[in-house]
């Protein structure tokens, strides 16, 4: 009779079965754990058998959201194009070019209005599923044309809607004027599914992490503290997957980097390198062989002084402090000596490196103490004072990011040279770019006088001019309030222009042969060099290269490939 629950085994059977299986334990090898967690849509691969290439960086602190100036950096540009999707891309000369891996293609399909049509791919996601879509095009253009201390927003407040197709995977974006340098827009999409209701909204996004991805490689680890990001290729990726199983950036001192190489722990670096870095790579190179290439970035060192803060309204007080800064000090103290120190800015808009550079630099040979005295100021216990009040000014710079802090103690210590007084500012990027320059701090901040800032150009120069010195809402939708730029500079006399520039009724260089002069005179931004990182490359690294113009080298990591592996 067979029991409910079924047959119950015996108590002897039981204590042979407990040995048997414990015999058997004893003999098998426990598996080793994985190397890492596994995580959807990336391979865990065994340590010994890593096809990887680490990449030695200065630093890896985060911010990395491409459309802030505060988020302006290496690194930052390295994990946006490998991990964010965009409609277009350099090519090898710099003019953009559809990107297929995210579109079927893109046209204008209206002259008016004036209508530009993305068509997406239908197997383009996100890494957590979600389709990109329309909705990650809207996000992007609400945000550029409404949030202060975003990079080059001038194209994005031209757009006046943005209509959907097909479930959102055709996108149709209407302009209130013609707009050539359409391209340049809907770079670096987000994932708006996940930031448009995130706690701390757009000033958190991407301020430590990615939420989501879409490219070849996704996050597998991005540790701050201690100073690494590794990137694993991602299997979800619907289009040719990356040779490479990981790449690593690792930080550290640049003499650290150096002894990586020698050692062979770090295959390439990518390092603003100084004078003493040069030598050390040029010993390296006699033991070691190596290549070595200057990667320019779309950033440009400058000194604004602001016409926004009540001290400096009067131009003169602005040609004065110019005046009395000597460019050449700064710009040794800035690069020191690196790469960079080849790409002296003398023009206010286009980076050295780019088609259309002219150089524009007009000095002003009046005397810093004229100047000061024509505008009201006197001598004055070895400054400058006026109706009773010392002349002394507030400079500013983004904490902890170089060159920019260094620059602005140069420029502190010149001034008080002349007499004038001043005082080094150094604030938290977010805060500083989001806030003290937007025009949107409060009365119990400190006005900033002169800021040391990037001045960047994502791709269309004529949206660089009009984001930098043009004025606020002209072209816009004057109902809704936008930014004005960092400096809060507007002068009718040349905004026609930039307009039309803008919009393409006059060509860019004809622009800037009429603008430039008015800005150099005006005393508004002293720009000083292009910021340029160092390459190096050592043979076990293979299609390591300098990149596209502004896209970096990491933007074809895709491509690399460890020799041996």
């Amino acid at each position: 009779m067979t029991r409910s629950g079924g047959a119950r085994t015996r108590p002897g059977v039981l204590v042979v079965l407990v040995a048997l299986l414990a015999a058997v334990s004893a003999c098998s090898v426990t598996p080793p754990p994985p190397l890492v967690p596994s995580t959807p849509g990336m391979t865990v691969v065994p340590k010994e058998k890593l096809n990887e290439v680490v990449v030695g960086v200065d630093d890896v602190k985060g911010s990395y959201n491409p459309h802030t100036m505060a988020g302006q950096s290496t690194v930052t540009t390295a994990l946006a194009s490998l991990l964010l999707p965009s409609t277009f891309r350099a090519d090898a000369d710099g003019s953009p070019r559809v990107d297929l891996d995210l579109l079927v293609g893109a046209e204008v399909t209206k002259a008016e209005p004036y209508t530009v049509t993305y068509t997406i791919r239908r197997d383009a996601s996100w890494s957590d599923g979600a389709p990109i879509a329309a909705e990650d095009f809207v996000y992007l253009w609400e945000r550029m044309r409404a949030e202060p201390g975003v990079v080059d927003p001038a194209g994005y407040r031209l757009v006046s809607d943005i209509t959907s197709r097909e479930g959102g995977k055709v996108v149709e974006v209407v302009f209130r004027h013609p707009y050539p340098g359409w391209r340049s827009l809907f770079t670096n999409l987000l994932p708006a599914h996940l930031l448009k209701d995130a706690p701390g909204g757009w000033a958190a996004a991407l301020t430590d992490s990615f939420p989501a991805t879409a490219g070849p490689f996704a996050v597998r680890t991005l540790d701050q503290p201690r100073g690494e990001i590794i990137l694993e290729r991602n299997d979800r990726f619907w289009e040719q997957p990356a040779a490479l199983d990981r790449v690593v950036l690792r930080r550290a001192s640049q003499s650290a980097t150096l002894d990586a190489l020698k050692t062979g722990d770090d295959q390439a670096a990518l390092v603003r390198a100084d004078e003493k870095s040069l030598k050390g790579i040029d010993d390296l190179a006699r033991t070691t062989p190596l290549t070595t290439a200057v990667v320019p970035r779309a950033e440009v060192v400058q000194v604004l002084a602001r016409p926004a803060a009540p001290q400096m309204t009067d131009v003169r007080v602005r040609q004065a402090v110019l005046n009395a800064l000597d460019r050449d000090e700064l710009i040794a103290a800035g690069t020191r000596k690196g790469p960079a120190a080849e790409l002296r800015a003398d023009a206010q808009v286009v980076p050295p490196t780019k088609a259309g550079y002219q150089p524009t630099f007009q000095p002003n040979p009046t005397p810093v103490a004229q100047l000061l005295t024509e505008a009201g100021y006197t001598p004055q216990n070895g400054g400058w004072a006026r109706d009773g009040k010392q002349l002394s000014l507030t400079i500013a710079a983004p904490d902890g990011v170089e060159p920019y802090v260094t620059v602005a103690h140069q420029v502190q210590r010149q001034l008080s040279l002349s007499g004038i007084a001043g005082r080094v500012l150094t604030t938290p990027p977010n805060q500083l770019f989001g806030r003290d320059l937007s025009g949107t701090a409060t009365t119990d901040v400190e006005v900033v006088d002169i800021a040391v800032v990037p001045r960047v150009d994502t791709g269309d120069s004529a949206a660089a001019l009009a984001s930098a010195f043009g004025c606020r809402a002209s072209l816009g939708d004057v109902s809704t309030p936008i930014p004005a730029n960092l400096s809060g500079f507007c002068d009718q006399s040349v905004q026609t222009t930039i307009e039309d520039a803008l919009t393409g009724n006059v060509l860019l260089s004809d622009a800037l042969a009429r603008v430039e002069p008015v800005l150099w005179q005006q005393a508004v931004a002293m720009p000083l060099f292009q910021v340029a990182d160092l390459l190096v490359v050592l043979p076990q690294a293979q299609n390591v290269t300098a990149g596209a113009p502004f896209a970096g080298p990491l933007s074809g990591a895709s491509t690399w490939r460890r020799e041996g592996r």
